[in-house]
């Protein structure tokens, strides 16, 4: 679903760095939750999780940008 997203936001005209920073860290949480759901080790629902955050960070920075 994350990949139909990315191709409809792509066709209304976003960048890919704008996808990027508003799917990446969906999918990394995901990722993380997939993990956690199948009851893999701890590491493997931390890393993703703490990829998560810079793309989110990326993301708050681009929105605050535009709205100057």
């Amino acid at each position: 679903m994350l990949g139909l997203e990315a191709v409809w936001l792509k066709l209304r005209g976003w960048s890919w760095s704008a996808i990027a920073g508003l799917l990446g860290p969906a999918a990394f949480i995901v990722l993380g939750l997939r993990a956690a759901l199948i009851g893999a080790a701890w590491y493997w629902v931390a890393v993703p999780l703490a990829l998560s955050l810079p793309l989110h960070l990326f993301d708050l920075k681009g929105r605050l940008n535009t709205r100057r």
